[in-house]
């Protein structure tokens, strides 16, 4: 399987769960979290969709050009979801508040996911 392929599919399921962890934040979850831990639900599933979106398109940038800029930029978009949304899920689910600290390692992540992607642009197009 190309990587490419991978990035797809990795982003298809982030954005089929991120349907359903929303739908169950918004009907099942509503009732039982605070406003607060709500919140921080809504947030990992925001977030969670964006880069799924994300990892669309370094697929389908993939599927044309390969490289390596795009291959790690879909890696920690992947790893960036896992870690943040996961967390945040979890925080959300449990209310142990010490699982925000490794958010912010979810959001670096996010962050040189995008610089590899600006790279990646800049030094394919």
């Amino acid at each position: 399987m190309s990587f490419a392929q991978l990035a797809l599919l990795c982003g298809a399921i982030y954005g089929f769960l991120g349907v359903a962890l929303g739908a169950f934040g918004a009907h099942g979850l509503r009732e039982r979290l605070t406003p607060d831990l709500l919140a921080v639900w809504k947030t990992a599933v925001e977030y969670q969709f964006y880069h799924a979106l994300a990892l669309l398109l370094v697929g389908l940038l993939a599927s044309q050009r390969p490289s390596i800029a795009l291959t790690n930029a879909g890696i920690c978009f992947a790893l960036g979801v896992l870690i943040f949304s996961g967390s945040l899920y979890t925080l959300a689910l449990s209310g142990q508040r010490w699982l925000g600290a490794i958010t912010p390692i979810g959001g670096l992540l996010f962050l040189a996911g995008w610089a590899l992607l600006f790279w990646a642009a800049l030094k394919r197009y």
